[in-house]
């Protein structure tokens, strides 16, 4: 027990495996060693800081979309750095949209954040499709479609998981008296 938490940079209290703060022990991840077998500073372990995951779905998201969109650009006969361009801004926005829906999904009720979701993934798709080269008809049918299917997935994950929502439970079910009962 003892070696594991010297390996981990904390000395463990002898009873039930608790971290004993009092002799200079913490819970904390283990430190970043270099090869040399240091320790870094202080100051260097308290700069390590981690990008929330709110923050970086929408970044890594809106980098595949700018990336694609760069792609079916350069493929439909655009030269490089205008497809470079392009994908670039379809990044940009799309990432903006993102963070901004993600920022504010909390304050929404559910079936507005999941057509809010729906809505975005739905343009987004009929734009990628459009940029194939398929009429606006086509591409507007296949944003529908793609938007229908994220309103549908994006319901059922938010409904499923309703104590996990920012928000709590969204219209408690109550029990119902029969009309007529006082």
């Amino acid at each position: 027990m003892e070696k594991h938490a010297h390996r981990r940079g904390a000395t463990a209290a002898r009873s039930h495996g608790a971290v004993d703060p009092e002799h200079g022990a913490t819970a904390a991840d283990p430190p970043n060693h270099s090869a040399q077998g240091t320790r870094p500073t202080r100051s260097a372990q308290g700069a390590r800081r981690h990008i929330p995951l709110s923050l970086a779905l929408p970044v890594i998201a809106a980098l595949g979309f700018g990336c694609y969109t760069l792609f079916l650009n350069h493929l439909a006969g655009a030269k490089g750095a205008q497809a470079a361009l392009l994908g670039l801004i379809a990044a940009v926005v799309a990432g903006a949209l993102g963070l901004l829906l993600v920022r504010y999904q909390s304050s929404m009720l559910t079936e507005t954040r999941a057509l809010a979701y729906g809505a975005l993934f739905g343009t987004a798709m009929g734009w990628l499709y459009s940029l194939g080269g398929e009429t606006v008809l086509k591409s507007s049918v296949w944003g529908i479609i793609m938007a229908a299917a994220m309103f549908v997935v994006s319901l059922y994950l938010f409904r499923s998981h309703r104590v996990r929502e920012p928000h709590g439970l969204h219209r408690p079910h109550t029990a119902r008296r029969p009309h007529g009962a006082h």
